[in-house]
């Protein structure tokens, strides 16, 4: 069976020591492609090198991450869009906002957030979208700018059902992570009710490990861990969870498994 981990930093410096081993153990799980969702411009060298490393199995996308977001705004959004203009990239991302470490920069969040909106329409590209302590904000800007190009994710979705079937409404998959796994989760019960055809998988390695690995570094190969909680939830074969799942991946992000 084959997956995609749909949102992945493992160009991170947290991967530095063991990078390829890393690599091949999810290769070795059946991990087939690694979505890389950028930070900001400075991020954008390890991230190429690393699709440049290991070609046509890691794919980058390119954003400017909501908490990367400061007075510095303009130069990282330039700097960004003329590294989209010059490669090939299989998203805009990570954008968003995130209103739970600082709101110092909340209208240079929103102005970028609605830029980059714009450039994912402009090449028909999708969008890896992060909401943190921001969801009101971040449906009711991608509700006014959906004019029917709009297409992507909302990654690592928390939130409930009503939250859910806005974003479907809107062109937009569910990214399922780690948090699904978690005990006191109340994930599960709002998946149970999502078709698995609007879910794709991620792991945010190295954030949100599931369990059994949390307190640990995530990596991708932890991908498998909630596949399995999901197949559960949704009473399917861990196969036809794998199936589906890229299947969803592959159409949302244009992208072709040999």
């Amino acid at each position: 069976m084959h997956w995609i981990d749909t949102h992945t930093h493992l160009y991170l410096e947290q991967f530095d020591p063991d990078r390829d081993a890393m690599i091949q153990r999810a290769i070795h799980a059946g991990i087939k492609a690694f979505l890389l969702p950028n930070i900001d411009k400075d991020s954008l060298q390890a991230l190429l090198k690393m699709c440049a490393d290991y070609p046509g199995v890691c794919l980058p996308m390119a954003g400017l991450h909501p908490t990367s977001v400061d007075e510095d705004v303009e130069t990282q959004l330039e700097a960004i869009e003329k590294t989209l203009n010059k490669y090939k990239f299989v998203g805009i991302g990570e954008i968003g906002i995130d209103l739970y470490w600082d709101k110092t920069f909340t209208n240079q969040q929103i102005m970028a957030f609605q830029r980059q909106l714009d450039w994912a329409k402009a090449l028909d590209l999708p969008v890896a979208i992060h909401a943190r302590d921001a969801f009101p904000l971040v449906i009711d800007l991608t509700e006014n700018a959906q004019d029917g190009r709009l297409k992507g994710v909302f990654h690592c979705f928390t939130g409930g059902l009503e939250e859910a079937k806005r974003m479907i409404d809107l062109n937009f998959m569910l990214g399922i992570g780690g948090v699904l796994t978690y005990k006191k989760s109340p994930l599960p019960a709002v998946i149970d009710a999502i078709p698995l055809n609007h879910l794709i998988l991620e792991t945010d390695s190295p954030y949100l490990p599931p369990v059994p690995h949390r307190g640990k570094r995530n990596e991708s190969s932890f991908l498998i861990e909630t596949a399995v909680k999901l197949a559960e939830i949704k009473q399917l074969s861990l196969d036809e969870v794998a199936r589906i799942t890229t299947i969803n991946a592959c159409k949302l992000f244009n992208i072709n498994l040999i």
